[in-house]
């Protein structure tokens, strides 16, 4: 993570960063949140790709390793400096895609162009959920 441009359009701010060959996806997102204070945000936009990667399936347990390049086509979820929850889908070199829970381990090829939001009147803050059995993310003012 070389670069970085800070735009902020009324309460947001847009943290706009690329990504460069050998960094970790996840593990540049957790140190740019840790680096800038952010307390909540989401990823607004990604485009790039990964030489490697794991992703979490839906079982919530099974780490998927990702061995081929592919296309970045989604990121999507929310950010802080406390925790980060990030779904990815990848597009492989036959057209196909296979997405889940952002793992670290997502190595960038070439590049990969992101954007964050950061909401400065909010914060991502953790609950236990009884009905999950999960620490669930809140957000709070």
């Amino acid at each position: 993570m070389k670069s970085e441009i800070i735009s902020v359009s009324g309460n947001t701010k847009y943290h706009c960063i690329r990504l460069h060959r050998g960094e970790d996806l996840l593990k540049s997102i957790k140190l740019l949140c840790l680096d800038k204070n952010i307390r909540a945000g989401t990823v607004v936009s990604a485009v790039g790709c990964i030489s490697e990667g794991k992703i979490r399936d839906a079982s919530g347990v099974t780490i998927r390793d990702i061995t081929e390049d592919c296309e970045i086509v989604s990121l999507i979820g929310t950010v802080s400096k406390d925790r980060c929850h990030l779904h990815i889908a990848l597009s492989k070199e036959d057209m196909s895609t296979i997405g889940g829970h952002l793992c670290e381990g997502c190595i960038i090829n070439t590049t990969c162009e992101l954007i964050i939001a950061e909401l400065p009147e909010v914060f991502i803050d953790v609950e236990d959920d009884p009905e999950t059995g999960y620490d669930e993310l809140i957000f709070r003012k």
